[in-house]
């Protein structure tokens, strides 16, 4: 046995050097060709080597090369600023197109030059914009780069974020780790993706080493959030009074004596009379801080490259006492890319990602409850200092508290708010949500190129792991509630009533566990040949699915699909494209489950015609047409929706025996076996150029589309028996349909004025959207959705105020104006239109008001400079948005009962104020009348943001020529500087959350 395998591994050996010696004596094909860029520029100095030959040579400035090379084997061509090419070695070969790298696109399962996109896609050099626009999130302001993209694409309700191929989160990755964005908007972008894309879909790819040498890059950041503003309340005294005329108003007596209320403006003892401000420098810092710290690490050689990212940051939290002084919110992140040259016709790439996230809380939502508790309701600490030393009972009380605040409060409450957030931040524990994310990718990329020339195949596998989940200690906590007396002209307290008790079990609490877990794979063969030099032809054929798992939901969430891509140019002058896939959707039955979805496209390079190719000003026009049909399920609710559903009820019904409970069936839904997917279908036209010698490039798109088929449960759409008592067997059916058009438009200007290099972008989204189809019916035509925009508002129309007592009187008995529907109304209660005439105001008088912009504004502006000056680089990013309408409708401005007053009650109805108010009476009872959807609360939400300011300063690289240090730079950031809008203030502040801030940057970065 042990010769015979000597015998065997001598006989290999001998094979391999046979084929060796045959490979040397093979006749070797001599090259001559010439080596293009963009615009068919020649390119000069492009390094061109056959690696299995040994030759190397490079080209002239004619871009032309000359190379003795063996058959069956290829070129490897690299150029400085170009993306390296690999050409099979051919004695026909004559000309070889390099593409610059930073116009390498990724699109769906592959990579396109942006010259040949066929419209419907915006691209972001990441990479190079983050250097002079430093981030905290990698969607910060792409709609000023991305034209189409507004929070949405193209007006969708939603889009797919794919990181390096694999359907994740964008808090997946740092805005350090990017590359590229790629924001794919038409149907023909988006086909091969299948369902899962029909919204749109954004591709983020993550850096990758290179094969020049290890580069290391260190950046730390430290910053400062400022809050723009909170929401302004009322103090105890003002809030008081108001609430005394608020019973007035109501025909009662007024609650608060003046003394009272005296005894709160003076502020003589807060602790007694309290007058919270739960937005005070003693709950709130005026400034809270962030951190960060990031590593880069790349390099290789051809055989193997590398990027490695290690980065932290921590944020802090603006409250500012007890246990939430500690609040942060911490990140590790940890990155590597790896690709490998493996053999001269096979490649792979393994990437692995960790995300490590704590953030520490308390037990309550204080902002939640600062906006709604009343500044007079209870004092949050009790000084002991106010109890009288010979009080003994009190004293044992307060001294038998485990929380003793700084040694000098107890906890303060009341019967009615024996929990608060003051005594729960103080004293009921803490928590911290942790949250860890595993990612996993790895591929295989094989040129078959001796198979067939041209083609390759390429496949990867994704796997994602999510864990989320709080722990935390929940502490009972006693509060006090102080009973006050005045001894000697001195407030004391004369007694302590105590609710609850103190109790540490010490035990950890673990909830809201969830777990979740992402497998994606494709795989998929590529073509792409040129023949004749002329005719370029491309393929892509693939399978690709995911599944993602999550805890407690039973059915994961499936996707797959086959797709194929062709297409062919002439010269890159006319350009035709074929993209169809196969859907299957587990979420219909049977043959209802599959769809193909077709898309075509068509381009036209004007610039290459006789009557442009030598103009002096456009250097590059192209058309593009494309139209399609694409197959979804995203907006199906759930799945087996085409079934049937029944359910046991216990006493839904009495039987006629002395009345006895029954059991009962419902159905809660009827069967379709039909249903199936809904239908995006599309037309856009696009256009791009480039003009006066590419110092300016243009981009657009002209679309409109439909959603048809929409799966809905309406009640319309059937016969009134379809639904008995609370069953229902009306089923799910395909009916609904969405229609959108607009247009975007991407404006880049580049220009040298002296020693200032300037670059300006703007983009531009604007788009309609209309209910092109409802099952519906209303009494007047006028209610109809139909024809309406999606994001439509609804509400009454506003005719003033009642005036007087008469005239709400007659309205109330239908003898005047109107008869209001929504309870008795009085003088200075909003009175309505009555739209249909009835002399009724319901719900029937509501009119469409405006749009939304619930998907988006209507029309999104974005506007990017940047100015460089010798080392110095100023850079600014500004956006707007405009023809969206909101509804003042939070508490902060629907005041009714015992809710907390803000600000804007003080410009109330009364006899005093009736013709200049712009808010209603007050009241202590609900206000139905009043407080509904109406264009007294509409405003308009048009704003224009400055977003972004930075400034840089780069050491020259000859400073650092030889040195440990190959560069070094700072900048300083403000982000969320400015809005401008006339409803600024409203805009610009959080109702029940935390506030809006400004942040406040400074950076520096170093390579090695």
């Amino acid at each position: 046995m042990k010769f015979s395998n000597i015998g065997m591994v001598s006989c290999c050996l001998l094979a391999l050097i046979t084929s060796a010696a045959r490979g040397q004596d093979t006749v070797k094909t001599t090259i001559n060709a010439v080596v293009r860029g963009q615009y068919g520029m020649p390119v000069t100095g492009a390094r061109v080597v056959n690696e299995i030959g040994g030759a190397e040579t490079k080209t002239n400035q004619a871009g032309v090369f000359s190379l003795k090379a063996l058959p069956n084997t290829r070129l490897t061509i690299t150029a400085q600023g170009y993306a390296p090419a690999l050409i099979p070695v051919s004695d026909t070969l004559k000309r070889i197109a390099l593409v610059r790298e930073d116009l390498i696109v990724p699109v769906a399962f592959r990579n396109a030059s942006e010259d040949d996109l066929l419209g419907g896609v915006a691209s972001v050099n990441y990479k190079n914009i983050f250097e002079k626009n430093f981030s905290t999130n990698g969607f910060d302001g792409l709609e000023a780069f991305a034209a189409g993209f507004h929070g949405n694409i193209w007006g969708m309700n939603g889009y797919l974020v794919l990181i390096d191929g694999v359907p994740r989160d964008i808090d997946n990755v740092m805005p350090t780790e990017i590359d590229r964005i790629t924001v794919l908007k038409s149907a023909a972008a988006v086909a091969l993706y299948g369902s899962r894309g029909a919204k749109g879909v954004v591709l983020i790819t993550t850096k990758r080493g290179d094969g020049n040498g290890q580069k290391i890059k260190v950046r730390g950041d430290a910053g400062i959030n400022v809050a723009k503003g909170y929401p302004k309340y009322l103090g105890s005294a003002e809030y008081l009074t108001l609430y005394n005329e608020a019973r007035v108003n109501d025909g009662l007596g007024a609650l608060y004596s003046q003394q009272e209320i005296y005894n709160y403006a003076s502020g003589s003892n807060p602790y007694r009379y309290p007058n919270v401000d739960y937005y005070s420098s003693d709950y709130l810092k005026r400034t809270f801080n962030r951190y960060d710290i990031t590593t880069e690490i790349s390099g290789g050689n051809e055989r193997a490259r590398y990027y490695t990212n290690i980065g932290f940051w921590s944020a802090g939290s603006p409250l500012n006492f007890g246990a939430a002084k500690g609040n942060t919110n911490d990140r590790v992140n940890v990155r590597g890319n790896v690709d490998m040259q493996l053999t001269n016709f096979l490649k792979a790439h393994v990437d692995a990602s960790a995300v490590f996230y704590s953030g520490r809380g308390v037990n309550t939502d204080y902002f939640g409850s600062a906006a709604a508790l009343r500044p007079n309701r209870f004092t949050p600490l009790i000084p002991l200092s106010y109890i009288e030393s010979t009080d003994v009972p009190s004293l044992t009380i307060a001294n038998g508290s485990s929380n003793i605040i700084d040694g000098q409060y107890i906890l303060g409450g009341t019967q009615l708010d024996q929990t608060n957030p003051f005594a729960t931040i103080y004293a009921g524990g803490s928590n911290k949500t942790i949250r860890r994310q595993f990612q996993f990718t790895t591929g295989v990329d094989a040129d078959l190129n001796r198979v067939l020339k041209g083609l390759t195949f390429s496949t990867s596998l994704g796997v994602d792991y999510y864990l989320n989940y709080n722990q935390g200690y929940s502490n009972g906590y006693a509060i006090y509630q102080p009973n006050w007396t005045t001894y000697n002209g001195r407030d004391v307290i004369s007694t302590l009533t105590p609710f609850g008790s103190d109790q540490k079990s010490g035990i950890q609490n673990i909830s809201n566990s969830q777990y979740r877990q992402t497998v994606s794979f494709w795989g998929q063969f590529n073509y792409n040949n040129t023949f004749a030099e002329n005719h370029n032809v491309s393929a892509v054929l693939l399978g690709a699915a995911y599944r993602q798992s999550t805890s407690a939901i039973y059915q994961s969430n499936t996707n797959s699909n086959t797709g194929l891509q062709l297409g062919y140019n002439y010269k890159k002058k006319y350009y035709a494209d074929f993209t169809g896939a196969m859907v299957y959707s587990p979420k219909f039955l049977d043959n209802k489950g599959y769809g193909f979805s077709p898309t075509a496209s068509l381009g036209w390079r004007l610039s290459e015609e006789s009557f442009l190719k030598n103009s002096n000003v456009v250097n590059n026009l192209k058309l593009t047409a494309s139209a399609g049909i694409i197959y979804t399920d995203l907006d199906v609710a759930d799945y087996f929706l085409y079934q049937s559903i029944y359910t046991q009820r216990d006493g839904s019904y009495y039987t006629w025996n002395d009345g006895t409970q029954s059991q009962t069936t419902d159905s809660r839904r009827g069967a379709n076996n039909a249903l199936t997917f809904a239908k995006r279908r599309e037309i856009s036209l696009g256009l791009q150029g480039a003009f006066f010698k590419n110092t300016v490039s243009l981009s657009a798109n002209v679309f409109r589309n439909q959603m048809v088929d929409n799966v809905v449960q309406s009640t319309f759409l059937f016969p009134n028996y379809f639904t008995v008592f609370n069953s229902s067997f009306i089923p799910y059916v395909n009916f609904d349909a969405d229609q959108r058009t607009g247009f975007d438009l991407s404006l880049n200007f580049r220009k040298r004025t002296g020693e200032v290099e300037w670059m300006l972008g703007t983009t531009a989204t604007y788009y309609t959207t209309k209910a092109s189809k409802r099952s519906e019916y209303y009494v007047n035509s006028y209610q109809n959705r139909q024809g309406k925009p999606l994001d439509a508002i609804w509400g009454l129309q506003s005719d003033g105020f009642y005036m007087s007592a008469a005239e709400a009187a007659a309205a109330n008995s239908g003898t005047g104006a109107a008869q209001p529907a929504f309870g008795q109304v009085k003088a200075g209660d909003i009175k309505y239109k009555d739209t249909n005439g009835d002399g009724l105001i319901n719900n029937q008088d509501e009119v469409y008001l405006g749009r939304g912009g619930w998907y988006g504004a209507p029309l999104t502006l974005g506007l990017n400079l940047t100015a460089r000056w010798k080392n110095f680089t100023f850079f600014a990013l500004a956006t707007g948005r405009y023809g969206a309408k909101a509804m003042k409708n939070s508490a902060y401005y629907w005041v009714d009962g015992q809710d907390k007053y803000s600000e804007v009650v003080r410009n109330r109805w009364t006899e005093a104020t009736k013709n200049t108010a712009t808010f209603p009476r007050l009241t202590t009872l609900t206000s139905d009348n009043n407080f509904r959807n109406s264009d007294f609360w509409l405003f308009s939400a048009n704003r224009i943001d400055l977003s972004k300011v930075q400034i840089s300063y780069d050491l020259p690289e000859g400073s650092m020529k030889g040195k440990f240090l190959k560069s070094l730079g700072m900048y300083v950031t403000g982000f969320n500087l400015l809005t401008v809008a006339k409803e600024r203030e409203f805009l610009e502040m959080n109702i029940g959350s935390a506030p809006q801030t400004r942040f406040y940057n400074v950076g520096v970065k170093a390579g090695f």
